[in-house]
């Protein structure tokens, strides 16, 4: 089952590196739909991992895969923060709506 884990762990890593192209692109509605996968990918692993553990020779894998899933996350943290401010931008003097 270890192999299930860290199948997750490369599937997550895959979906960083598609966000990290879209964000490159500037197809922001590209960064949220891999955004979204990376999700449910995270709550499907976040309830494998409560009944499996990872055997050790995954677990070196698992920090290089985390790792570059970091990386890449700063990555798009760097290309969208010129976006979030011009989006941010739209909305000065708009009222806060809250629901």
């Amino acid at each position: 089952m270890s192999s299930v884990l860290i199948s997750y762990y490369k599937a997550i890593e895959d979906s960083s590196r598609k966000m990290l192209e879209a964000a490159q692109a500037k197809d922001w509605d590209g960064v949220v739909r891999y955004e979204g996968t990376c999700a449910v990918l995270i709550e499907e692993l976040r309830f494998k991992s409560q009944e499996h553990d990872l055997l050790p020779e995954h677990r070196k894998e698992k920090t290089v895969i985390m790792q570059r899933i970091l990386r890449n996350d700063a990555q798009i943290r760097c290309l969208a923060e010129p976006w979030m401010a011009q989006f941010e931008h739209m909305f000065e003097g708009q009222p806060l709506v809250m629901h």
